[in-house]
């Protein structure tokens, strides 16, 4: 063979091999894509089954938690029900009203003791609990009582005025009937950074208690009837719940504490006893023989379903309170 005729069969085999290489990797190709894609659709599939068992188990979850009780059993007696709703921290808003009023549409709960341990709170707070016990007192006729703590001041006392009965430990702290209203005044280190406040109101009064300037004498005198007014609200409601004279109210009603002996002593509590103490006599009271079955409203739980699909919003800061800077009254013992 020549050099001439080797080198036209070697080209024609690299040109035969260049065109059969791109079909050859090709069909080794298919397979791996093919795989692929039987890959991919299994885990959308996969992924489509998971999600769709999730929501299986949430409904079910859901269904079956809203079937729960709503009661958690806290000590099982052999008698009959009393509920046990616990007023504690600083009131900031009426929530327990939900459950008191729950327990006293509920035939079987023969009474309710009010647990506290509050220093007390906002002024509207603490009147709508106090209005709320009232009525299961006066209206629904159902028998609720007070047992005081460490702390029943202030908002705390003023809800507990409302009840049939008080107990309060001897060393409890009891009273603060009175109402109080602070804020800042940062208007010496606004002067002092050189910044300035400026405020467009329609009236003189629009703006009291901006704390980024000094405070009046006309605002002072209009806050100070304010809370005045108030005053003679919570010592209307003072004498009222507990069957007093306004007078002798009005006469200790200037911010002061009271051990729990000597709130006896001046008629705000009725009996001096702890928490057992309490259940044992509304017990015997309501006619509940053996020992008293106590129920409590029912903690909520957290799950990771809560935060995935339920409402979470009071776990992130609220914009609205981060912004917030009002002046406000409070029946809060400090």
């Amino acid at each position: 063979m020549g050099y001439a005729t080797f080198k036209y069969k070697a080209c024609i085999c690299f040109t035969r091999l260049t065109f059969f290489l791109p079909s050859a990797k090709l069909t080794a190709s298919m397979p791996n894509d093919g795989r692929s894609r039987t890959l991919l659709w299994i885990l959308i599939g996969g992924g489509v089954f998971v999600l769709f068992l999730l929501a299986v188990f949430s409904l079910v979850y859901y269904t079956v938690r809203s079937q729960q009780g709503s009661t958690e059993i806290v000590r099982q007696g052999t008698g009959g029900k009393i509920a046990v709703v616990d007023l504690e921290g600083v009131i900031l808003t009426p929530k327990i009203v939900k459950d008191l009023k729950k327990f006293a549409d509920d035939d079987s709960i023969k009474a309710i003791i009010l647990h506290i341990n509050t220093p007390g709170g906002g002024a509207a707070a603490s009147e709508e609990i106090y209005q709320t016990v009232r009525r299961i007192r006066d209206d629904k006729k159902k028998k609720i009582v007070a047992s005081i703590e460490s702390v029943g001041a202030s908002g705390g006392y003023y809800v507990a005025s409302a009840t049939n009965k008080i107990f309060a430990d001897g060393a409890s702290v009891v009273g603060s009937i009175g109402v109080i209203m602070e804020w800042y005044n940062y208007a010496d280190l606004i002067k002092w950074a050189k910044l300035k406040n400026i405020v467009i109101k329609t009236g003189e009064f629009k703006d009291t208690g901006n704390p980024a300037r000094d405070i009046t004498p006309a605002e002072r005198a209009y806050l100070e009837a304010m809370a005045q007014n108030m005053l003679g609200q919570f010592v209307h409601a003072v004498a009222d719940g507990r069957g007093l004279n306004q007078d002798q109210v009005q006469a200790i009603a200037d911010g002061r504490v009271w051990t729990g002996q000597q709130a006896k002593e001046l008629k705000l509590v009725d009996e001096l006893g702890d928490f057992e103490a309490a259940v044992k006599d509304t017990a015997k009271t309501v006619g509940i023989k053996g020992e008293p079955t106590l129920v409590r409203p029912e903690k909520e739980r957290r799950s990771i379903l809560d935060l995935l699909f339920g409402d979470a919003s009071d776990l992130w800061p609220d914009p609205g309170k981060l912004l917030e800077k009002n002046v406000g009254f409070y029946y809060l013992w400090k």
